[in-house]
């Protein structure tokens, strides 16, 4: 466990070039001018027109891009050098203005400064870290006063459904012991990974909210979700750009996200 960092960084240094060239992350529609943002997200974020916006696990800053093609003054912080190295080059061959810097996240007012009026992060990216609390306080000494942190999130109750069709609960959503798992592939497709391992860590919703409120963030609004961004269970289904469980099947949240202020 010592090791979870490197052990995580390895595997997503070599996701970096199959997530660039992949359909789900369509990089050459986003040069053509397309907006990899959720409309949830645009609308609940509203305007950044010459706001200071930082981007925590950015990846590879396609969505960093997005903001910045808004007109937000934009950073990004990633872990994965090859992820930085690529989002600089997207963004030249964009044309688009944007600083992003290689840190684990909770090094990242070291690398960006702070001052910001927004902190956005969120989509597979909690799971990742292993301390709540103290990404929170970060969060925090990103912000200005009155600067608001937007997060768009998997709904941790996905996280304890079965994996076939989601239908009945089969995982303890109470067990916080650090996830090892040797799995082959990334989630765009079938190219097969060498750095298979990653270590994952599970968070309730609670323990989201309560480490933003311990860090003086004040909570605007926390919004539950019946969609997420992919066919995670067999039984979805497309509806736009989303996946829903079919009509009269029982709704369960699959994506949050919420904004919170600090004071």
């Amino acid at each position: 466990m010592t090791d979870y960092l490197e052990v995580n960084r390895a595997n997503w240094d070599e996701r970096v070039a199959i997530h660039v060239g992949s359909p789900f992350y369509d990089v050459e529609g986003f040069k053509a001018g397309e907006q990899p943002l959720r409309a949830f997200e645009l609308a609940e974020v509203g305007e950044v027109r010459g706001q200071r916006l930082v981007h925590l696990q950015c990846h590879f800053g396609l969505d960093t891009l997005g903001w910045a093609r808004l007109g937000a003054d934009v950073t990004g912080v990633d872990f994965s050098g090859r992820a930085v190295e690529a989002a600089r080059a997207i963004a030249a061959d964009c044309g688009l203005a944007a600083r992003f810097e290689q840190a684990d996240v909770y090094d990242a007012v070291a690398v960006a400064g702070d001052g910001y009026d927004i902190v956005y992060t969120g989509i597979g990216a909690l799971v990742w870290l292993p301390d709540l609390d103290r990404w929170a306080r970060v969060v925090a000494d990103l912000l200005r006063p009155g600067g608001f942190l937007y997060l768009a999130e998997f709904h941790p109750f996905g996280d304890i459904l079965d994996f076939e069709d989601g239908s009945r609960v089969a995982f303890d959503y109470f067990d916080r012991s650090p996830q090892v798992e040797d799995y082959p592939h990334t989630y765009t497709g079938p190219e097969v990974l060498e750095n298979t391992t990653s270590v994952q860590f599970a968070h309730g919703l609670g323990e989201v909210v309560t480490a933003l409120a311990a860090a003086g963030l004040r909570m605007e609004f926390l919004h539950e979700h019946d969609f997420t961004l992919f066919r995670r269970f067999d039984s979805l289904e497309p509806h736009g750009p989303f996946y829903r469980f079919p009509e009269g099947r029982p709704g369960v949240p699959l994506l949050y996200s919420l904004r919170a202020a600090k004071r």
